[in-house]
């Protein structure tokens, strides 16, 4: 029988480094999958989802056992950790050259990009993209990671009625930007569970 999170918490803190090995395993696909979807970009992703383990590795001892779940609190990191990367001066120089890059190709790459790949898995993730931070960031905390409003307001610091409105607006960009309501049926069903 699997051990829970806290279980292996406690294991950890008194040395156990395969309990250590198992937490990180366990959480490894959530963190990154979040973090990819957030900077669309493998290698990026990929660096900061070891960030985010290392950062959880120096801080289990900080870890409150009776203040919520792991989950809740290895993706606050992941969160933080992917704000950071976008304050940062690499992640600025990387969209300067993005930018110099796209002027230069033009629409060819459009048509190439849309023949390779699943048209609208890369609309969709093109308008997550477009999307402001926050928004984006509520939106792929709630929609791909299934989190509770009370959750996404725990991991980013803000109150509820913000993250309300960050997916009322985040969903509302979306449509203008798909041109559809894509995401209108999992919203609304999503409202009815609040």
């Amino acid at each position: 029988m699997a051990q829970t999170d806290e279980k292996l918490i406690k294991e950890i803190l008194k040395g156990n480094e395969s309990a250590m090995e198992i937490l990180v395993k366990r959480h490894y696909e959530l963190v990154h999958s979040y973090i990819y979807r957030a900077t669309n970009d493998h290698n990026i992703a990929y660096d900061i989802t070891q960030e985010v383990f290392i950062k959880m590795m120096k801080n289990i001892d900080k870890y409150n056992l009776g203040n919520g779940k792991f989950r809740n609190w290895i993706l606050k990191i992941a969160v933080n950790a992917t704000k950071d990367y976008f304050k940062s001066n690499t992640y600025k120089q990387r969209s300067e050259i993005c930018d110099i890059e796209n002027h230069q190709i033009g629409d060819k790459s459009n048509v190439i990009d849309i023949i390779s790949k699943k048209e609208e898995s890369i609309k969709i993730k093109e308008a997550i993209k477009k999307l402001p931070n926050r928004q984006r960031e509520a939106i792929l905390l709630k929609y791909y990671n299934d989190l509770k409003i009370k959750e996404i307001s725990n991991i980013t610091g803000d109150n509820e009625n913000t993250i309300k409105s960050r997916l009322f607006n985040g969903i509302k960009n979306l449509k203008k930007l798909l041109g559809g309501d894509i995401f209108e049926e999992k919203y609304e069903y999503s409202q009815s569970k609040m």
